[in-house]
């Protein structure tokens, strides 16, 4: 369990892409599921990501990809994770992220993959689920 607080997320939003209109639904849900939510704003680097959250203290963290850079970017997230010891901090995945690619994506320790149409509920539940075995 991540204790007696509310697990804090930092949904980010990598790379050049310039819609964040689903990452910002995304906070208001996991917000009204009870978690604190960190929202970095557009154009993240991996290095401000990964600084974010570990300044923030993060449980977990979202990432929403649109522009189709995931094979590039979620690698080098994973491995700035690991160089600085955050390995165990389940990493989420929501955009278009072809499902020829998920396999690749799943690869790299992200914990779950959101594609187009999945539900709030689904989501938040997923969160939660993950959140509470830690």
């Amino acid at each position: 369990m991540v204790s007696d607080r509310q697990p804090r997320i930092l949904i980010a939003k990598p790379g050049l892409d310039g819609h964040d209109r689903g990452a910002k639904v995304i906070a208001r849900a996991l917000r009204d599921a009870g978690m604190e939510v960190i929202y970095t704003g557009l154009r993240q680097t991996p290095e401000m990501i990964v600084n974010a959250a570990l300044q923030e203290d993060v449980d977990a963290i979202g990432l929403s990809i649109l522009s189709g850079a995931h094979r590039t970017l979620l690698p080098r997230i994973m491995t700035l994770l690991d160089e600085n010891d955050m390995s165990d901090v389940p990493v989420f995945v929501g955009g278009i992220i072809p499902k020829e690619d998920i396999p690749f994506v799943e690869s790299l320790g992200i914990t779950a993959v959101f594609g187009p149409g999945s539900s709030l509920t689904e989501i938040t539940e997923i969160f939660q689920e993950k959140l509470a075995r830690e």
